[in-house]
């Protein structure tokens, strides 16, 4: 047999142990699914949170199964959400050309002594901080001042794709999106993402860079499953249109959409958002009529609902980033591979959605 066409054994191996798809950001290639490093770090920044203990045997598992792709944040557990990712690959010899990282930069994070303080989401406070000015947000500083912790924590001299975490209407755009440019021509960044915002400041962005002859953004992670379809009327199609790939955060609506809704709340995450709720999952009629349906249609295929949900998802997306805790959950998800839904399931699925008040964007 002619040796250009005698498959390796090793080869062989690597693609028996691949149990996802891959698909394309661009010219970079990811996992279908994308492993969400939210819930790695430390339970007291957020109680359903993975500690170290099990979060780095997680990753490792994730990795043996082909999900290649990490996508974590500067403010996930005020940075140890990275750290615990740089460990995990320094301890399992994880080659770093083998994993693609992704983190987010314009959050604010907590100052040095306040590492359990979940202070994200309080921006306006920051602005009069002596500490925090300058530490958050997208202006040029900032945006330098962040990458570089995050590769430090990280233990990498580059990210695959660094994502604007959220809109900065304080920040010029053109300084936003320069500071972003100069980071993938230095090397430190590769590929240029966002996350949650309204579609006319992604165009706005984009527009810059392309007038400009800059680096554009090639993906966008925002919030969107069966009931939360908002992002249908503007971001997806203009996504889709512009080749953007779609990597959409809480594909199972924080869980909703993987269990019956009368025992939504048995587990350490689900519990805390039935007592916090972020999000309006599952108050609705609307919403528990379709988690319904997805049972119904579980049972029918003999699949669990996560598959059901997922399968409607992955049709109209690059790859959800899913938040796994257990080895279990991600064994689950990857079940979703190939699978399909007919065109009569997926009506059936989608028919008792009704409009819903914008989530997500700040």
């Amino acid at each position: 047999m002619a040796p250009f066409t005698t498959i390796p054994e090793q080869l062989t191996q690597s693609i028996a142990d691949t149990k996802v798809e891959y698909r394309q950001v661009g010219g970079l290639v990811v996992s279908n699914p994308i492993m969400g490093c939210m819930g790695i770090g430390d339970p007291e920044w957020w109680n359903w949170v993975v500690e170290e203990e099990r979060a780095l045997p997680l990753l490792k598992a994730a990795f043996d199964r082909g999900i290649n792709t990490w996508d974590t944040a500067n403010v996930y557990s005020n940075g140890l959400s990275e750290t615990l990712i740089g460990r995990a690959l320094r301890k399992y010899q994880i080659p770093r050309r083998k994993v693609v990282l992704i983190s987010k930069v314009g959050r604010v994070m907590a100052d040095d002594g306040g590492e359990k303080d979940v202070v994200a989401f309080m921006a306006p406070l920051a602005a009069r901080s002596k500490d925090l000015v300058n530490t958050y947000g997208l202006s040029r500083k900032s945006i330098f001042h962040q990458v570089q912790e995050s590769l430090t924590r990280l233990g990498t001299d580059y990210l695959d794709v660094i994502m604007i975490h959220r809109y900065d209407p304080q920040t010029p755009p053109e300084e936003t999106m320069r500071a972003l440019h100069d980071l993938v021509t230095m090397g430190k960044v590769h590929y240029i993402g966002a996350s949650s915002m309204w579609a006319h400041e992604l165009v706005t962005l984009n527009l810059i860079a392309e007038r400009n002859g800059w680096h554009k953004i090639v993906c966008m992670e925002n919030h969107y499953n069966l009931l939360y379809r908002e992002e249908e009327r503007e971001m997806n199609r203009y996504c889709r249109q512009n080749d953007i790939a779609l990597l959409p955060w809480a594909p199972l609506a924080s869980g909703h959409l993987a269990c019956p809704y009368d025992v939504y709340g048995q587990s350490p995450r689900t519990a805390d958002d039935s007592e916090n709720p972020r999000f309006s999952y599952g108050k609705s009629l609307e919403d528990r009529e379709i988690i319904t349906r997805v049972a119904t249609v579980a049972i029918r295929r003999g699949w669990t609902m996560t598959e059901v949900a997922l399968a409607w998802l992955n049709k109209r997306v690059t790859a959800p980033v899913i938040g796994f805790t257990s080895v279990k959950r991600i064994e689950e998800a990857l079940m979703a591979r190939g699978k399909r839904l007919s065109p009569e399931e997926e009506a059936y699925l989608e028919e008792p959605y009704r409009a819903k008040e914008i989530e997500g964007h700040c």
